[in-house]
This record gives C-alpha cells, sequence and structure tokens, in this order.
C-alpha cells in the first residue's frame, strides 16, 4: 500500500468520527436528550407530580432507557464481531448498522411535545443510537491496521479530535438554523429553517433529521477511501461466533493486562457515558437552563474535546496510552465531585454570586469534553496493543462488550440514587464511584498491553 492511498484510508477512517459525532453531541447529550427529559417531565407533571418529583422521574426514566440499550449492546456486540472476524468483512455490518444510525436518528423527528409517543421515540432513538455503537466497534476494528503500534496513539487522537470538531459544527449549525429558544427565534436571532413551527418545538426535532442527513454525506468519503481485503473465508453461524467468543473470554485467564484492561475500562467508560448522557439533563433540571442554552455549553466542550484529543494523540505518542488514561480519569473525578456540589446558588455549600455556578459548570462542561476525548483515544490506543489484526474484531468486540456490560450501571445507579433521593443533582454522585474503580484496576494494566517490550 503506497503513502498516498494510505494516507487516504486513514482520512477516510476519521470521516466516520466526524459522520456519527452528532448523534452523541447533537442528540443525546446536548439537544434531543435534555428535549426530550423536558418533555418527560411536563408527561409526570401531568399526571400530578410536583416539580422535583416529576424532574426526578424524567431523569429516571432516561437512565433506564440508557440502561437497557446498553445491555443490548454489551452480549451481542463481540458476537457479531466474531462473525465479522470469521468471514474477513466488516464493511457490510458497517453499512447495516449505518442504516439503522439513519433511521433511528430520523424517525426522532416525530417527537410529539405532548409526550403522547414518549415510548415509541424512546425505541427510535435506541435504534439509531444502537447502530452507532455497534458501527464504532467495526471501524475501531479497523485501527490495527492503519499504522504501527508507536503511530496508533496518535492517529486514534487525531480521529477523536476530527469528529468532535465534526461535532462542534454540526451542533453550532443546529443552534444556529434550527433550534428554537422559548421566543420562536434560534439563537442567531432567526426563524427556524424551511419554516418550521416553533410552537411544535419543530426545530428541536428536526435535529433528528439532520443529524441523519448528516452521517449520510460524510460517509461518503469513509466508503470512498477505506477498502479491506476480500478474503475467501467461511461466515461463520450466529451459534459459532457465540461459542469462540466464550472461548475467547475464558482464554483471558492467561492474558492478566488484557482481562484487567477490559474490567477496569468497564468501569470508567460506563461513569464518562454518565457523565455524558446526563450532562445536558442535569443542566437542564438542575441549573434550568434552555435547550439553546445547553447546546452552546456544549459546543465549547465539543471545542474542547477536539483540542485536547489531538493534544492527548501526541501525549499518547510520546508518554504511551496509560499515563494519558490515568490524567485523564483523576480530572473527571474532580469534575465529577465539582458537578455534584453545584447549586444554582452554591459552590460546594458556599454561598456565590449570581451566574458564578453556570460559569463553574461550562468550566467542567470543557473538562469533560477534553478529558473524555483524551481517555476514549487512548484507551482505544491501549486496546490496540492488546490485540492484532487478525482477530481485531472479536477482540474490539469484547472491549465493546466491557465498555457495554456495565453500561446500564451508571443509569441504573443514578435512576436508583435520582428516585431515593428525589434530586436530580445528587443523582449523578455515582459516576465518582466508577471513576476510582476503573483507576485502581488500572494498576494491573502493563503499559504496552500484552507486547512487554
Amino acid at each position: 500500500m503506497t503513502d498516498t492511498t494510505l494516507r487516504k484510508r486513514i482520512w477516510g477512517w476519521y470521516f466516520f468520527d466526524w459522520a456519527s459525532q452528532p448523534y452523541h453531541t447533537v442528540l443525546n447529550t446536548f439537544i434531543f436528550g435534555p428535549f426530550f427529559v423536558a418533555i418527560a417531565a411536563t408527561y409526570y407533571l401531568n399526571q400530578g407530580q410536583i416539580e422535583g418529583v416529576a424532574d426526578a422521574n424524567a431523569q429516571a426514566m432516561w437512565a433506564w432507557t440508557t440502561a437497557l440499550i446498553g445491555l443490548i449492546i454489551a452480549f451481542s456486540a463481540p458476537i457479531f464481531g466474531a462473525m465479522a472476524d470469521s468471514s474477513g468483512r466488516k464493511m457490510p455490518w458497517i453499512v447495516g448498522f449505518s442504516a439503522m444510525y439513519v433511521l433511528g436518528a430520523a424517525a426522532l423527528w416525530f417527537t410529539a411535545p405532548d409526550a403522547s409517543n414518549l415510548f415509541w421515540m424512546l425505541a427510535a432513538f435506541g435504534i439509531g443510537f444502537i447502530g452507532a455503537e455497534y458501527a464504532l466497534i467495526f471501524t475501531n476494528a479497523q485501527l490495527p491496521g492503519l499504522g504501527t503500534r508507536e503511530q496508533i496513539g496518535k492517529i486514534s487522537g487525531s480521529g477523536f479530535a476530527f469528529g468532535y470538531l465534526g461535532g462542534v459544527i454540526s451542533l453550532a449549525i443546529a443552534l444556529l438554523l434550527l433550534v428554537e429558544q422559548s421566543n420562536g427565534k434560534t439563537i442567531a436571532g432567526l426563524d427556524p429553517l424551511f419554516g418550521l413551527d416553533p410552537t411544535g418545538r419543530e426545530g428541536t426535532r428536526a435535529t433528528g433529521l439532520f443529524a441523519a442527513l448528516w452521517f449520510v454525506l460524510f460517509m461518503i468519503p469513509y466508503f470512498l477511501w477505506v477498502r479491506e481485503v476480500r478474503t475467501d473465508q467461511v461466515r461463520s453461524s450466529f451459534s459459532a461466533a457465540a461459542a469462540q467468543v466464550v472461548t475467547s473470554v475464558k482464554g483471558l485467564k492467561h492474558r492478566k493486562s488484557l482481562s484487567f484492561f477490559l474490567i477496569s475500562s468497564m468501569f470508567y467508560r460506563d461513569a464518562l457515558n454518565g457523565l455524558y448522557t446526563f450532562g445536558g439533563v442535569y443542566a437542564k433540571l438542575v441549573l434550568d437552563w434552555e435547550v439553546t442554552q445547553i447546546g452552546v455549553f456544549g459546543v465549547v466542550a465539543a471545542i474542547g474535546a477536539a483540542i485536547f484529543s489531538y493534544i492527548g494523540g501526541f501525549a499518547d505518542r510520546r508518554y504511551g496510552p496509560k499515563p494519558v488514561v490515568i490524567f485523564a480519569i483523576l480530572v473527571l473525578i474532580l469534575v465529577s465531585l465539582t458537578i455534584v456540589n453545584v447549586t444554582p446558588e452554591t459552590i460546594y455549600g458556599v454561598a456565590v454570586e449570581a451566574g458564578t455556578t453556570d460559569l463553574v459548570f461550562i468550566v467542567c462542561g470543557i473538562l469533560i469534553g477534553g478529558m473524555g476525548g483524551m481517555l476514549q483515544s487512548s484507551s482505544r490506543s491501549l486496546m490496540v496493543r492488546h490485540t492484532d489484526e487478525s482477530t481485531a474484531t472479536e477482540y474490539f468486540g469484547l472491549y465493546g462488550l466491557s465498555g457495554r456490560a456495565t453500561a446500564f450501571l451508571a443509569p441504573l445507579l443514578i435512576g436508583i440514587l435520582t428516585t431515593i433521593t428525589q434530586s436530580a443533582r445528587l443523582g449523578v454522585s455515582p459516576v465518582v464511584g466508577l471513576f476510582i474503580i476503573g483507576l485502581l484496576l488500572l494498576a494491573y494494566v502493563h503499559k504496552n498491553g500484552d507486547h512487554k517490550s
């Protein structure tokens, strides 16, 4: 493979992160997620619940839903990965899961502001999110073939940075042209594009269609430039693939570093996903921000993520991925503690001037985005050091399993604690403990993975 061809393949691979990022930034975290929770809170208010209880139940509903989605992804991803490895083909799987992404995102347009189809829209969101996560597992498995072990960290970091930049731009476009404020105008002072009706929240609902179209458009470079070698391998059945996964899991007892890494990442990635999933929800329910404010906050956080992911790629190349992962977790623990101790009037119980808590939360958002980007890119790089190209999809499926096997845990704990305390603020505190557990387990992970040299 020539340098020019490899460079195009790498850039094509980057475009998956760019194309898929709006599902996480625009839909899950900053626009649709908070919008959906606000609708759910109205649903509970209409049932006669008081505001605080309605908010808590709305957050709990979102938590239970994301927990269920996580379980589905966790226990099927490794099997699909083994099937792909046995056939030597990843592209057909990526195409199929991309279709799920597009259909799930586009269906969110039909979300009724009166909450009359609340559960159908939860299902649509889940279909799209599952498609996005499965496609990510298969594209992650292409990473080992893009460079040497020393180059992978920089490639991974640059990919995340490029993806977050796509998230920034897509989020900014949605806020400027689509998402309506309480006055019916976008933050640019414009009517929502295409004559969308702000009274029916059509601008906000259109972000689902926007994310779907964005994905279709920017996956074109990926499908044009990323090629895989066709093989004559025989396609594995679902049962045979499941048996192969069981064998691989049993084999982990002979791979101490990989085992501890998978378990460690199980906890800290779950904590990070909890912050991503409930960050915008927290701003809506605790700080009473408008959806457009949350979106602007998301732009700032995504810019931080892009910058730190890029820097993290260079740090990964110089120091290796493990120190970068540890540093990111330590910062995220501090940020999580701060978030739990922020109210509209106080920080760690100390009264502050009006607006100060908003500023602190914005800084926390930048650090969550930045450290989250570093954490994910360097974790992906560290995983490459534990695998090889021939079994990459299966082991990245296990990596996906470790990231999703307890994906229900953060939402579950948040849901339980929110229900018990009837406080959306205190409800997010379990992420601190999950980060700490992940950090402690990293002590048993070798910095070079199973390649001890």
